[in-house]
């Protein structure tokens, strides 16, 4: 029996997948077994046709193929050059069980890139499970950016069989890439950015205050609701917040690449957070992931690391929203259905945007709200006080007026960003301050005897639940650490009190 490994995806992670032969005495046949997908069955011709095509004659043997483990499901055309050189190379004496091959096999013999190679391999890698993998050879660009693998890059499966009969004289086919943007380095842990400012906070005029929310919010990862008329600008703000969110490590880049390949989307590899921005008429499984037989990632699981927002936020389904409070508490989303049951990590910062009325006039001077107050507070209690209590940051917007003008940069922010960056880092965090646990609040947030007592106050005067209380202490943190501050002053208590959403 001959065997080389591949793998397959389940959920967002892969899983090793040992590819087995056996070539024994009977009537001809060619099976593969082990809970294989009809992808993987298909894949019998193009291997039939791609030995034929090779000079190879095809064993007239009793063939079997076995996937093990033989309880998980299997998918994918990555399986094909895997089975092919099983077969090929039966009669040789040597061990390939180190060996991950992953190919799709035209039906010359041609070895073809798979959308999915990059993260499984990037996956496996992750999981410290692979040293060496053959490749297709145009999959070699892209591939290179994943640390700790020695890739050994093919275009026929002529190539892979000379590569197997003699590994020890191949070299792996390419170096790995780094990272060409600017970064700086904190614990022997290097941080890039994008220095380029596609939406500039330039465009923003007037909104001082939504502006300095969205600083706070970008430098400490706070979710963040505003709230104002139409056109005042809460779009504007939102879209441009991914361009200063703080900067990602090299695991997280990847992490973010993998993301985009798990959803056919070519992956940049730039430090640059994911913005994903579902419309109110999106179904909960396509927010949420799922399927009836395969759990799928949903958006929530796409704005990992990055932004989800929720623009026109109480039009989205009660449902939606009150599902969403689990993956904004515990940072991962579970989906369970009968055949799958998944978990998915979605550490993203949530940024929302509504009107203060259903027709959008209630703070406008100069227009007439057309809406009863029947209307505005059925408006208004689509969002539950549950839910409301997980955003750390609500803002109303401030009229429109001729007299704005632009104040700061998107580059003047983003250095602020980066600064408070750097300070959470040397102090031993390793999360966000909005992202910080109880044991952590009590360590990193320490506060003066004057704001303990004007905190003392507001948990009095608003009858504050324990969720908003430890919010308000973390977004105290993020204003300290803007301000340079060691500990948290009474200023910045008054100030994080302020964004709390009241009545």
């Amino acid at each position: 029996m001959k065997m080389v490994s591949c793998a397959t995806y389940e959920g967002i992670e892969a899983k090793v997948v040992h590819v087995e032969s056996t070539l024994t005495k009977g009537l001809p046949s060619f099976s593969v077994v082990g809970m294989a997908s009809a992808s993987i069955n298909e894949a019998k011709e193009r291997v039939k046709s791609a030995l034929l095509s090779n000079e190879f004659s095809f064993p007239p043997k009793r063939i079997t193929i076995n996937l093990a483990p033989s309880d998980l499901k299997k998918e994918g055309s990555q399986f094909d050059l895997s089975m092919a050189l099983l077969i090929a190379l039966d009669y040789l004496e040597n061990d390939f069980s180190e060996w991950f091959v992953f190919g799709e096999l035209g039906l010359d013999g041609m070895v073809k890139e798979n959308i999915q190679l990059y993260p499984i391999l990037l996956s496996l890698a992750n999981q410290k499970i692979i040293n060496k993998a053959i490749v297709p050879y145009e999959s070699l660009e892209k591939l290179s950016n994943i640390p700790n693998i020695e890739f050994y890059g093919v275009k026929t499966l002529n190539e892979t069989i000379d590569l197997l009969r003699n590994p020890s004289i191949v070299l792996p086919s390419v170096e790995h890439k780094k990272i060409e943007y600017p970064n700086y380095t904190i614990e022997n842990e290097a941080y890039y950015y994008d220095d380029n400012y596609s939406e500039d906070f330039l465009d923003v005029k007037g909104q001082e205050i939504a502006k300095r929310a969205a600083l706070i919010c970008a430098a400490g990862f706070h979710n963040i609701l505003l709230e104002g008329s139409p056109g005042c600008g809460k779009s504007m703000i939102a879209q441009r917040l991914r361009y200063i969110l703080p900067p990602l490590s090299s695991d997280e880049i990847l992490e973010i690449a993998k993301l985009d390949a798990l959803e056919a989307i070519e992956p940049k590899f730039k430090p640059l957070r994911s913005f994903r921005a579902p419309h109110h008429s999106s179904t909960t499984a396509s927010i949420f992931g799922g399927g009836s037989y395969k759990a799928k990632i949903g958006e929530v699981g796409l704005a990992h690391r990055g932004i989800l927002f929720f623009d026109e936020l109480p039009h989205f389904s009660k449902v939606v929203l009150e599902a969403l409070r689990e993956p904004l508490q515990d940072n991962k989303i579970r989906i369970s259905r009968v055949n799958a049951k998944v978990e998915y990590p979605s550490d993203f910062l949530f940024v929302s945007a509504m009107n203060p009325c259903p027709c959008g006039n209630l703070l406008n001077s100069q227009k007439e709200c057309r809406c009863s107050e029947l209307d505005i507070q059925r408006y208004k209690n689509r969002l539950s006080d549950p839910f409301l209590d997980r955003i750390d940051l609500c803002i109303v917007m401030q009229q429109v007026s001729p007299n704005d003008k632009s104040s700061i940069t998107s580059k003047e922010m983003h250095s602020q960003v980066i600064e408070v960056h750097k300070r959470v880092k040397l102090r031993g965090q390793k999360n966000f301050n909005a992202k910080l646990s109880d044991a952590e609040i009590d360590k990193f947030c320490i506060l003066s005897g004057e704001a303990k007592d004007i905190l003392d106050m507001a948990v009095h005067k608003f009858a504050l639940s324990f969720r908003s209380i430890k919010k308000i202490q973390k977004v105290s943190r993020t204003i300290a650490d803007i301000e340079e501050s060691g500990i948290i002053e009474k200023r910045h208590v008054l100030e994080a009190i302020s964004y709390r959403r009241r009545g």
